[in-house]
């Protein structure tokens, strides 16, 4: 399995979501992109966007959140759906986050019907 993060893994996320389109975004998901800021092990932050649960390499322009997180948590929380995990790394400082955080907020109570055969599909590829 690739690792989470590495060029195989997005090409990999890229591919499922082709495979399983069209996908009925839930409201909350709907045109919304998550820049996420990711702090690597070495020290290094990689950028990464989500799109409508669709992960890509590189930052947006003009996205209305900006979350900052290392990479276990990043991974705990947008490949586990480990919401836990978010809120105990937001209260201790671990994850930051800048913009709109009610569009952050509103995810969390988003039944995301289609959408979790793409993030079953995203978790089974992840290493």
């Amino acid at each position: 399995m690739p690792r989470f993060l590495s060029d195989e893994w997005f090409g990999r996320v890229r591919d499922l979501r082709n495979e399983l389109s069209p996908i009925d975004v839930p409201a909350p998901y709907q045109g919304l992109t998550i820049n996420l800021h990711v702090a690597q092990a070495d020290g290094s932050t990689q950028a990464v966007s989500v799109t409508e649960g669709a992960f890509a390499p590189g930052a947006v322009a003009g996205a209305p959140v900006d979350v900052s997180l290392p990479a276990d948590v990043a991974k705990k929380v947008f490949i586990d759906g480990d919401a836990a995990a978010g809120t105990a790394a937001f209260l201790s400082g671990q994850m930051r986050v800048e913009g709109d955080v009610a569009k952050l907020a509103a995810l969390q109570t988003a039944q995301p019907g289609d959408l979790q055969r793409l993030f079953d599909g995203i978790r089974s590829v992840t290493d």
